[in-house]
């Protein structure tokens, strides 16, 4: 996990600073706790927080002023320990676990406390999971375990049920946009959060003018797809050099705008007592097409960070489009 910068002010987890406070002040912090992000979020930002909640020795802790609150946002405090990716690696490994298990074992450096970060949780493999467990169990006094994961489900049962959730809520799109001109400047922050939802660190993240420019170019081969008019392997070798995770994010708000077409457009259903509703013949496209082709493409937004040949994936996907027509 890489050094960030100064953070400009995450309001929206302001509900979740004050419940660290409140159960660090009651002594209930817990051992072992599960950050249950989402898209640009801030759950990193958030985990660092409940570190800062665990470390800091103020009476109002996290105070977020002293050197401990410091040390802990630059990620160097002595007793603050971060597992994530190592480099080209797709999934965190077993003796990563289990060289942080064994500091954890350790007294603290400044104090009994001691405080580790996992992010992304979701990367942990089976056997890396199953080592962590001991630790989440019987954590030695002053240990907390923070695990981010930004889709909790895909931990195992066996880990979630040892933590207590802290949940990410976004904030609504009007405060987004208003966050985004006082951090970001002038731009077309509407099309933005159209495409990545309201998601403010991943929308501060980008440039407006760019990501319309990926928008108008995924969705112009998406309706040469439907036409099937697109060549396939060309287009997602080309997506997958440039920005593929955006085209991705593209493509699926170009997919959730005609399944709303759909379902809103005048006699464009046919009415079925014992069934769901499917689309009427003389409708443009399948609906049931569409929230398969959905399905697909936020799946394919996961397995991006494995292993997976991206282009194969990709045209496996850009192969179904034509099948909504």
């Amino acid at each position: 996990m890489s050094v960030p910068g100064k953070m400009p002010e995450l309001f929206w987890l302001e509900p979740q600073l004050r419940a660290l406070r409140r159960a660090r002040a009651q002594g209930r912090l817990p051992h072992g706790l599960l950050i249950q992000d989402a898209p640009g979020g801030g759950g990193g930002q958030l985990a660092l927080m409940a570190a800062q909640a665990a470390l800091c020795r103020e009476a109002e802790a996290p105070c977020g002023r002293c050197q401990t609150c410091r040390q802990v946002e630059e990620q160097r405090h002595p007793d603050l320990w971060m597992v994530g990716l190592e480099k080209d690696a797709q999934q965190i490994k077993v003796d990563q676990i289990r060289e942080l298990c064994d500091s954890l074992a350790l007294t603290g450096y400044s104090s009994q406390a001691s405080a580790a970060i996992i992010d992304p949780a979701t990367a942990l493999n089976a056997n890396a999971a199953n080592a962590l467990l001991k630790t989440l169990e019987e954590p030695r006094a002053g240990v907390l375990l923070v695990l981010v994961a930004g889709a909790a489900a895909r931990l195992p049962a066996t880990v979630i049920s040892r933590c207590q959730r802290l949940r990410v809520q976004l904030p609504g799109r009007e405060q987004c946009l208003a966050w985004l001109r006082q951090h970001g400047g002038a731009g077309d922050w509407e099309t933005v959060l159209d495409v990545l939802g309201n998601s403010p660190l991943r929308a501060l993240a980008v440039a407006p003018a760019e990501l319309r420019r990926l928008r108008d170019e995924t969705w112009s081969a998406l309706e040469q797809a439907r036409r099937g008019q697109l060549e396939v392997a060309a287009t997602a070798e080309r997506w997958v050099r440039d920005a593929f995770d955006l085209r991705l994010s593209c493509a699926e708000t170009w997919v959730t705008q005609r399944i709303v077409g759909q379902l809103t457009a005048p006699a464009s259903v046919t009415e079925v007592h014992t069934g769901a509703h499917l689309p009427a013949g003389d409708s443009s496209m399948n609906i049931r097409g569409l929230f398969r082709l959905a399905d697909q493409l936020r799946e394919l937004a996961f397995l991006a960070t494995t292993s997976i040949n991206k282009a194969l994936a990709l045209e496996h996907v850009l192969w179904q489009v034509p099948r909504t027509a």
